[in-house]
């Protein structure tokens, strides 16, 4: 039963092969087999790579067996379509478009099973673009609100500024009337005479400035700090809101683009090795020699050949003498009395219908 199968994979005649010795038709059970392992492997390539797209199994899994039947009616058109003619030459001459599709082919089916074999590889080259896509995404957030920021805070610091500016104002004259009452200063007179109220004064009223002041920038540093809060706010969660996106970054693009930052030789060695599993059919039809499969195939197609050809000359000989023989009957009627006058008859009917019909026709009109 196994047998059968995989030379139905082969895409040989089983009835021709049947009359062939048993060395026959195992080098085409060989063939069909290659055929079959490749569509498997084919398959589970393709559904490992699915899998990466749309994270569910099921899914993964249909499209793998539609890509994997794909592949094994490819392969096995390849194989079947290659007639041995007993040149090397002309036979690669006619495997070579054949040829260019098994490596398209193993491409295709050779990626996927790299992104697995070199998974832990990749995921170390997407954690460092995350981190570098993370920190670019953060700075490029912040950029839209650091210069908000940044002109509140030196507001902030000029409110601060212009308050430690009048506090220092305040101590110089506070300074200064002490003086004057002690005799250190000013007048030099000891005891509080009039130059000391009023220098009193003049400390009392900026004194009175400088608490409002205080009270004033307070509420405006408070609201400045608030805003500050709620743009740091915003900030945060615009970058919460973005970095799932960033984390997400692992899909299938993203993992071949990573696979491609490695080393390339092993991954070009496991594109040799599956281009060799996929031409291995193909270079087994091309080098193995023509057998008795190919002969009673060749037979048996030379046979229909001339049956057809056989048909085709008869019929163009049963055309040819029919027209030779119509031409010499429409010759001879051509002086017969008794059909010209039937046939005369006839027309002079069919002018009279014609007329009659005209006239009913033109009749209604008016």
């Amino acid at each position: 039963m196994l047998k059968s199968f995989f030379i139905l994979c082969s895409g040989a005649d089983s009835k021709i092969l049947d009359d062939c010795s048993p060395g026959e038709q195992n080098k085409y059970v060989g063939i069909g087999a290659s055929v079959f392992l490749t569509a498997l492997m084919a398959f589970i390539a393709a559904a490992y790579a699915l899998n990466t797209v749309f994270d569910n199994i099921w899914i993964a899994v249909f499209f793998g067996i539609v890509w994997g039947m794909l592949i094994f009616n490819l392969d096995r058109f390849i194989v079947s379509t290659i007639k041995k003619t007993g040149s090397f030459k002309s036979e690669f001459i006619q495997a070579t478009p054949r040829i260019i599709l098994a490596i398209i082919i193993a491409v295709v089916i050779s990626k996927p099973l790299e992104l697995k074999i070199f998974e832990k590889e990749i995921n170390q080259v997407l954690l460092e673009e995350k981190n570098d896509m993370t920190l670019a995404n953060q700075n490029q957030i912040l950029e839209q609100y650091t210069p908000e920021i940044t002109a509140m805070e030196k507001e902030i610091a000029d409110l601060q500024n212009a308050v430690k500016t009048k506090e220092t104002e305040v101590n110089n004259l506070y300074d200064i009337y002490i003086g004057e009452a002690e005799g250190r200063t000013g007048t030099k007179l000891l005891g509080k005479g009039p130059v000391y109220k009023e220098k009193r004064e003049k400390h009392d009223a900026a004194l009175a400035e400088l608490q409002t002041l205080k009270e004033t920038n307070a509420k405006k540093i408070s609201d400045l700090e608030t805003k500050i809060d709620q743009l740091k706010s915003d900030y945060d969660t615009q970058v919460g809101e973005t970095q799932p996106v960033i984390d997400n970054f692992d899909g299938l693009m993203a993992r071949i683009r990573a696979l491609g930052k490695l080393p390339w030789l092993p991954s070009f060695f496991i594109f040799l090795l599956f281009l060799a599993v996929e031409t291995a059919p193909i270079m087994a039809k091309l080098l193995a020699p023509k057998g008795a499969y190919d002969f009673k195939l060749d037979d048996e197609e030379l046979a229909i050949k001339t049956h057809i050809t056989q048909n085709k000359t008869a019929r163009e000989g049963m055309l040819q003498t029919d027209t030779v023989m119509n031409q010499r009957l429409y010759t001879e009627l051509e002086s017969d009395a008794e059909l010209y006058d039937h046939k005369r008859k006839k027309a002079k009917d069919i002018l009279k219908l014609q007329a009659d019909a005209f006239y009913e026709k033109q009749k209604s009109v008016l």
